[in-house]
C-alpha cells in the first residue's frame, strides 16, 4: 500500500507540474468563459442596432397597423414602385421592405419582407403577429356580434398543469419534469465527459512512460499491478484538479466580466419585441393573473428543486464517478501497455469506447422515459450505467434497482482491473512487436 501511495503522489506531483497541465489550467476557464461572455457582449451590441423597415401596402389595409418599438421603425410610403424601391432602398436608410400583397387577407404567403440582411426571428414574428391579430378581428367583426370582444376575453383561459410525485410513504412531493430532465442530462452528460477524458489520460501516461522506458527501472521496485493502480489514482486526482481549477476560474472570470461589464441586464431586441408582444397580447386587466402565473411556475420550479435530494444526487454521482472511473481506467491502462504508439490503439480503444458512445445515446430515451425497459437495462449494464444511471436517479429509481446497478458494477471493476493487470504486466515489458486479440488472450492465460 505504501508503495502505491508513492506513485500516486509521484504521479500527481509530476502531472501537475508540467507545462502542459499550466497552459491548459489557464487557457480552459478563458475559452469556457469567453463562451458565455462573447455572447452576452454581442447581445448588448446588437441593443444599439436600429432597423427602419419601409412599408408598401398595396392592400390599402394596414396603415400603422403595425407598432414600432425601440428597435423597430416602421414607413408606410403608399403608392411607391416596388422594383424602383428595391434597387435603392438601402441607400435610403432603410433595412428592408415590407410588400404586402393585396390578396393577403385569404393567402398566407401574400406579406414579403425583402432585405440585403438576414432579418431575425424577433423582427418576422412582430410583423406576422400585429397583421394576423388585425386580419382576424376584421374577420370576426363581419361576423356582426355584440360585445365580441368583451366575450373573448372572457373566454380566455389559462390552465398550469402541476406534477406531484406521491412516494411508497404517502408523501406528496412537487415535481417539474423539465427540471429532472436538466438535472438529469447534465449529470448524465458530465460523466461521460469525465470518463472519457481522464480514462484517455490514463492511456497515454502509460504509453509515455513505457515508450520511454522509464518503466523498465520502476518495475525493479514495484510490482506491476501497484504501478497501474498508482498511475489510475494519481491521474484522476490530477484531472480532477484540472475540472475543479477550470469551474472555480471560469466562474471567477464570469462574475468578474458581469460585474465590469454588464452592471445590468438590458433585454436585446429580440427579448424587447417578444416582450411588447406578449404584454399587448392580452388586456390589462389580464397582466395580474399572468404575472402570477408565472411566480407559480417560478414558485413549482423552485419547489422542485428543493424536492431533488442533491446529496443522493452528489454520493451517486461520487460512486458511479469512481467506479466507471477505475472500471474504463483499468481498460485504458491495459491498452496503454500494450502497444507501443497512439496509432495502434485504434483498434483496441474502439470497443471499449462503444458502451460509453451507447450510454451517452441512451441518456436521451431515459431522461425522457425513466422508466423504460432501455433505461432500466442500460442503467444496470456496468458498462453504461454510470452515464444512464445518473439520468434516472433525478426522477426516483428503486432502491433495488440501484443496489443491483451498484453491485454489478462493483464486481465488474473488480474483474476488469484483475483482467486488465494481467495484460499489463506482460505488455507493459514488451516492445517492436504487433499485438492482436489472439495474443491479449494468450497473456491473459499467462
Amino acid at each position: 500500500m505504501k508503495k502505491i501511495l508513492i506513485i500516486i503522489a509521484r504521479e500527481y506531483i509530476t502531472r501537475v507540474r508540467k507545462r502542459s497541465f499550466i497552459i491548459m489550467s489557464i487557457i480552459g476557464p478563458l475559452l469556457f468563459a469567453a463562451m458565455m461572455i462573447i455572447p452576452a457582449w454581442l447581445a448588448q451590441v446588437e441593443d444599439t442596432d436600429i432597423k427602419r423597415i419601409a412599408v408598401v401596402d398595396s392592400s390599402y389595409l394596414f396603415q400603422n397597423v403595425i407598432p414600432e418599438t425601440e428597435y423597430l421603425k416602421f414607413d408606410y410610403l403608399g403608392n411607391v414602385s416596388l422594383s424602383s424601391l428595391k434597387e435603392n432602398f438601402s441607400d435610403l436608410g432603410y433595412f428592408g421592405i415590407l410588400f404586402i400583397a393585396p390578396v393577403v387577407t385569404y393567402d398566407p404567403n401574400a406579406v414579403i419582407l425583402y432585405s440585403d440582411k438576414q432579418p431575425n426571428l424577433a423582427t418576422r414574428m412582430h410583423i406576422s403577429k400585429y397583421l394576423e391579430e388585425y386580419i382576424r378581428d376584421e374577420k370576426l367583426k363581419t361576423y356582426n356580434i355584440e360585445n365580441l370582444d368583451e366575450i373573448l376575453k372572457s373566454v380566455k383561459t389559462q390552465i398550469n398543469v402541476r406534477t406531484i410525485k406521491l412516494t411508497p410513504g404517502g408523501i406528496e412531493k412537487e415535481s417539474n419534469t423539465g427540471i429532472m430532465m436538466a438535472v438529469g442530462y447534465v449529470s448524465g452528460f458530465l460523466m461521460y465527459m469525465f470518463l472519457l477524458f481522464l480514462g484517455t489520460q490514463v492511456m497515454r501516461g502509460v504509453m509515455e512512460e513505457k515508450t520511454s522506458r522509464i518503466v523498465e527501472i520502476i518495475i525493479s521496485s514495484v510490482k506491476p499491478f501497484q504501478l497501474m493502480m498508482g498511475k489510475i489514482v494519481g491521474i484522476a486526482f490530477v484531472g480532477l484538479t484540472q475540472l475543479l481549477i477550470w469551474i472555480v476560474s471560469t466562474f471567477i472570470l464570469v462574475s468578474v466580466a458581469q460585474t465590469l461589464f454588464f452592471p445590468e441586464f438590458r433585454l436585446t431586441p429580440t427579448e424587447q419585441v417578444i416582450s411588447q408582444d406578449v404584454m399587448s397580447a392580452s388586456p390589462v386587466e389580464d397582466q395580474p393573473m399572468d404575472t402570477s402565473q408565472e411566480i407559480e411556475e417560478l414558485k413549482s420550479a423552485l419547489g422542485t428543486l428543493k424536492n431533488i435530494d442533491f446529496l443522493v444526487m452528489i454520493g451517486s454521482f461520487l460512486f458511479y464517478f469512481l467506479g466507471g472511473y477505475f472500471l474504463y481506467a483499468s481498460l485504458f491502462a491495459a491498452v496503454g501497455s500494450a502497444v507501443d504508439s497512439e496509432t495502434d490503439t485504434q483498434q483496441f480503444v474502439f470497443p471499449i469506447l462503444i458502451p460509453l458512445i451507447l450510454g451517452l445515446i441512451v441518456l436521451v430515451n431515459a431522461i425522457n422515459n425513466p422508466g423504460s425497459s432501455v433505461a432500466y437495462w442500460f442503467s444496470i449494464i456496468p458498462l453504461t450505467s454510470p452515464v444512464v444511471m445518473m439520468a434516472r436517479i433525478p426522477f426516483g429509481v428503486p432502491i433495488p434497482e440501484v443496489v443491483l446497478s451498484a453491485f454489478l458494477l462493483i464486481l465488474f471493476f473488480l474483474a476488469s482491473t484483475w483482467l486488465a493487470g494481467k495484460i499489463y504486466r506482460t505488455g507493459i515489458l514488451m516492445y517492436g512487436k504487433k499485438i492482436t486479440y489472439k495474443e491479449l488472450w494468450k497473456w491473459l492465460k499467462y
